[in-house]
């Protein structure tokens, strides 16, 4: 900025006239005014008195520090400072009084100079930049806030292509953007189960819709992490899609913690399902006991004999059924979605709880006899039946019906986060009891939450039916009215038309053959009748007691087994300890697991020994037998 030199004429005050100071200024739209080295005002134009407040003629002699903020005076010190100083001219920001309040000022000064040369003042010009200012401190705050939020950010242009990380993204990823721009890595497809699930996803987004969902992904360090992921469109002024952002935040423990809820009221279930099954398997082993004792009693009338031994295996079907339900409900198991008849589910728990609940509650069926296959964990699907059943139970001290009915939905009648699909099957379940009013009605689905008396509920289960149906990315809701009772319908998706349901096959005598078979099972009379059965029909069987004897007998080498059957749970060795012997001393035996559970930790350890074949307790022989055949094949 220039160096202004004023004439003061002599005999004149020692200031020149306002007018001398400002110049050509003085109509100036910028703000002007001029001060002496003292701090105080020699002249201010007209723009600077409205923007201030006060007439130009009544500025002159008052102090400037008056209307500049406390915290800004040491910086309007050294400007003052730095004007007096070569080159003379200084740039500087404040806050000034103004009648709107506090505004920020950009000021441009410089020192004003008499004829002799010396400085008797300073001139400054002012624009005000309040906005600039808030509009940097804002970025400033939203960019901080992005840049240490706990959440894993990143942002990619319209196509995909990343632009920004921020420290949490790389922390959790270990990718920088530079890693990310030199590998090309395509940060929105991690975690998708398969190319047509990730198209489907572009799609959604490319329409101008938020996506959400819960991925899994392997960490840095190899551990299992679940993350909520949200991805959304961020428009240019146009209203063009320019950006996505997608948000990645990390609930590997609160999916540990919802696992927890789940086994807790699974658990709390057993014991609402324990009185119908004992009354069942009461009523099983009647039957078994009687026709056996008929058998003895009867011992040369074959006719008998054989009527008797049918009853009792198909008794012994039913108790099979009955172990496998308590089994895959009890146990903590990894979640296998597959189709599943959903009519058929709810005829089959039903009839276990019509044994348990009290003898004035009734049960009724509304079903969709053409309901397609639903997409569901059998497992989990028991739960949600399970504990809407119970709930509708407790709601109905005198007694009542509970209604459970299927149909399939489509279009409008969807709830709104399913509308992608073309239909779903919606269960309801209905009770004609106390009802709720809408306090409680909007808290019904929070954990722990629950009107039951102390030690009579922990309110956990309808929280792990939301959770259970929104893992599967259904729906759910109630209605309910006090006094007239309540209604609540579950939404869940169909199965794929494309994905078959298994081919059961009738039993039939199974084919034998002349193989080796080894039999590793510390149950005798089970091993017993495998030894009896398969050595009828041709095969050189050799058994092992344990998993000891049978390490035993693979070690010594001196017999080739073309079949292991290997027993899971068994004293001495476990079935894994013996199958890590068999690949080394018999590596070229095929072998089938038998167990009647087997969890998810167990079939990877197995699986990393490259065992993939397992047959469930209990089998029948005709199952077993065939699967042999199969793996001789």
């Amino acid at each position: 900025m220039s160096v202004v030199i004023c004439d003061t004429p002599a005999g004149a005050s020692a200031h020149p006239s306002p007018e001398a100071l400002l110049g050509a200024w003085t109509g100036s739209a910028a703000f002007v005014y001029c001060r002496d080295l003292g701090g105080r005002f020699l002249a201010a134009n007209e723009s600077f008195a409205r923007k201030f407040g006060r007439p130009a003629d009544q500025i002159a002699g008052k102090p400037v520090a008056g209307v500049v903020h406390q915290d800004d005076v040491k910086s309007f010190a050294r400007a003052d400072e730095a004007a007096q100083r070569a080159p003379h001219n200084s740039a500087h920001e404040q806050r000034w009084l103004t009648p709107q309040g506090w505004r920020w000022v950009d000021w441009e000064e410089s020192a004003i100079f008499n004829v002799e040369g010396r400085i008797i003042g300073v001139r400054a010009v002012g624009h005000d930049i309040t906005r600039r200012r808030l509009a940097e401190e804002q970025f400033h705050k939203l960019s901080s806030a992005v840049e240490q939020s706990p959440i894993a950010i990143a942002i990619t242009d319209a196509d995909g292509h990343v632009q920004y990380v921020n420290g949490k993204f790389t922390m959790t990823t270990g990718l920088t953007l530079e890693t990310i721009l030199d590998r090309e890595i395509d940060v929105l497809r991690e975690g998708h189960a398969s190319e047509q699930a990730y198209q489907e996803f572009r799609a959604h987004v490319r329409s101008g819709r938020e996506w959400r969902g819960e991925i899994h992904r392997q960490s840095p360090e190899g551990r299992l992490v679940w993350e909520s992921v949200q991805v959304c469109c961020l428009r240019n002024p146009a209203g063009e899609i320019a950006n996505l952002l997608l948000l990645r935040e990390d609930i590997t423990e609160r999916k540990g913690l919802e696992g927890q809820l789940r086994q807790i009221q699974k658990m709390e279930g057993i014991g609402t399902l324990a009185g119908g099954i004992a009354h069942d398997f009461n009523n099983i082993l009647a039957v078994i006991n009687g026709y056996a004792e008929l058998c003895v009693l009867n011992a040369n009338e074959p006719a008998i004999i054989q009527k008797s031994v049918r009853e009792i295996k198909r008794a012994a079907e039913r108790a099979t059924g009955l172990v496998r339900q308590i089994l895959t409900f009890s146990r903590k198991a990894e979640v296998r979605v597959a189709p599943l008849d959903l009519n058929q589910h709810l005829r089959d728990l039903v009839k276990l709880l019509a044994e348990t609940f009290p003898r004035n509650i009734t049960f009724n069926f509304a079903l969709d006899d053409n309901l397609p296959p639903l997409l569901a964990d059998q497992n989990q699907l028991q739960q949600i039946v399970l504990n809407l059943c119970v709930n509708a139970r407790d709601a109905m001290p005198g007694g009542g019906t509970i209604t459970l009915s299927t149909q399939r939905i489509d279009g409008d009648s969807m709830p709104a986060n399913m509308r992608n699909r073309r239909a779903c099957a919606c269960l309801k379940v209905s009770d004609t009891g106390t009802g709720m009013p809408p306090e409680v009605r909007e808290r019904i689905f929070e954990p722990f939450f629950t009107t039951k008396g102390v030690n009579k509920g922990t309110g956990l289960g309808l929280a792990v039916v939301y959770g259970i149906v929104a893992s599967h990315e259904g729906a759910i809701d109630v209605e309910s009215t006090v006094g007239q009772g309540s209604t609540f319908r579950v939404c869940l998706p169909f199965a794929d038309a494309a994905v078959q349901a298994p081919i059961t096959v009738k039993p039939s005598e199974f084919p034998g053959g002349n193989e080796s078979i080894l039999i590793v099972d510390d149950e005798a009379a089970l091993r017993m009748l495998l030894e009896t059965t398969f050595t009828r029909k041709g095969y050189t069987v050799t058994t092992a007691r344990d998993g000891l004897e049978a390490i035993d007998v693979l070690g010594r080498g001196d017999k080739r087994f073309d079949v292991v059957l290997l027993d899971l749970n068994m004293p001495g060795a476990t079935g894994i300890e013996v199958m890590k012997v068999l690949k080394a001393t018999h590596p070229e035996s095929k072998v089938l697991i038998l167990t009647g559970h087997l969890t998810p930790e167990v079939r990877t350890e197995f699986e990393s020994l490259g065992q993939r074949d397992f047959v469930r307790k209990p089998y029948t022989l005709d199952e077993l037998g065939r699967q042999i055949r199969v793996l001789l094949a």
